[in-house]
């Protein structure tokens, strides 16, 4: 079961984000700012990312910066999501794809499945 990390603070997003791809069979770890989701990243190796563009502490675009500068997650899939179009800045950070919210939770979950190859 691949597992997917959320990195956003926005308490009603998450759950209702979290309770979706657990029905579609992904394991989800939760980080409500960058330098946690950082932390646990390192203990709890998720599979993907989704990030939201504006963390609590830090942009969601440094976050993605400092996540790619690990071996371990040079590689992962991270989808960056906004209120705001802002796909050329994510895209620039290194996300590998971007949605703009409000999203169609379906697309999600097709785009994570594209990204991991399942």
């Amino acid at each position: 079961m691949p597992k997917i990390m959320i990195v956003d603070d926005d308490r009603t997003t998450v759950g209702l984000l979290q309770t979706l791809l657990e029905l579609d069979g992904f394991d989800v770890v939760l980080a409500p700012d960058g330098k946690t989701a950082l932390q646990i990243a390192k203990s709890e190796s998720p599979d993907a990312f989704l990030v939201d563009f504006n963390l609590s502490d830090i942009e969601g675009t440094e976050f993605i910066r400092e996540l790619r500068a690990e071996a371990e997650f040079a590689h992962s899939p991270v989808i960056m999501a906004s209120g705001m179009e802002r796909g050329d800045v994510a895209l620039g950070a290194g996300a590998d794809y971007f949605m703009i919210k409000p999203f169609d939770p379906g697309d999600l979950v097709d785009k994570f499945n594209q990204l991991l190859g399942i």
